[in-house]
């Protein structure tokens, strides 16, 4: 079972987590730090040449998740402009297009064996949709896609994966795409998440921020961090809470919590 409740509340750890969290206090050498950040895209890169297409599944919950797809028509057919900001494989990006045949998507992602995934799915076509390799730290979104032109960005699991120092950049690049009273919809893991306890003290690279085997790294967002770095850019803040889950096995008798964070900006 799952039961999930939504709300502006941290996850209350437990007295064993939180003695864990206040032990692993050494950050990766700042060489070793440097050597990520350089390496970032190679490692995003190598994910997914070992994991193909294969290891997110296709998320049917987005338009459940966000209303916001269809509530922001203003009639029923109205074509829509997307952009999926960080698309991997297409996840995200084939199951919108195949429940909605009135949106035209622009597609990025940082790694370039990503977007060629994108490109050889059976589902993708140039009427519906450009999808294109871009460092949304450094690359201008504006080479791709007109000022102003865009109805909802989704931003899903990606900030997480960028140096907080570099974060506001990409929020600042989608802000220039984006149509001024439009939105961006965001969702990516929130502070005390399962996954945030389970990394080992050797991989801490700073707060809130950790590195995998693999070289990719995660970051787990507060409501109040979120909020200053949009706030920071020029958004407004429509929504922006954490959704807390917890995923119970019985049989194993295990009780996984999930914390994921939930909002949408809106530009002015």
């Amino acid at each position: 079972g799952t039961f999930q409740k939504k709300g502006h509340s941290a996850r209350v750890l437990s007295p064993e987590e939180a003695e864990k969290l206040a032990k692993d206090q050494v950050l990766v050498s700042e060489f070793k730090q440097l050597k990520l950040e350089k390496e970032a895209q190679k490692n995003w890169d190598l994910f997914y040449k070992r994991n193909s297409t294969n290891f997110f599944k296709d998320r049917h919950w987005t338009t459940r998740e966000f209303q916001e797809l269809k509530a922001c028509r203003e009639f029923a057919d109205q074509k829509l402009t997307i952009l999926e900001a960080g698309c991997g494989v297409g996840n995200c990006l084939f199951p919108l297009l195949e429940e909605d045949l009135n949106i035209f998507a622009y597609a990025c992602d940082f790694s370039p064996r990503a977007v060629e995934y994108v490109k050889k799915n059976a589902l993708y076509s140039t009427e519906r949709c450009k999808v294109f390799q871009c460092d949304l730290t450094k690359d201008d979104l504006l080479d791709n896609i007109p000022a102003d032109s865009v109805d909802v960005v989704t931003l899903i699991f990606v900030l997480s994966a960028i140096h907080p120092d570099k974060m506001h950049l990409v929020l600042r690049n989608i802000y220039k795409v984006l149509k001024p009273g439009k939105c961006v919809l965001f969702r990516d893991y929130g502070l005390y998440d399962h996954a945030m306890l389970r990394f080992k003290s050797s991989n801490k690279l700073g707060e809130n921020f950790y590195v995998r085997q693999d070289g990719t790294r995660s970051y787990f967002f507060t409501e109040e961090f979120l909020s200053q770095l949009f706030k920071a850019e020029g958004y407004e803040e429509v929504v922006n809470e954490y959704v807390q889950r917890e995923t119970v096995n019985r049989k194993e008798d295990l009780r996984v919590p999930r914390v994921f964070l939930q909002s949408k900006f809106q530009k002015p």
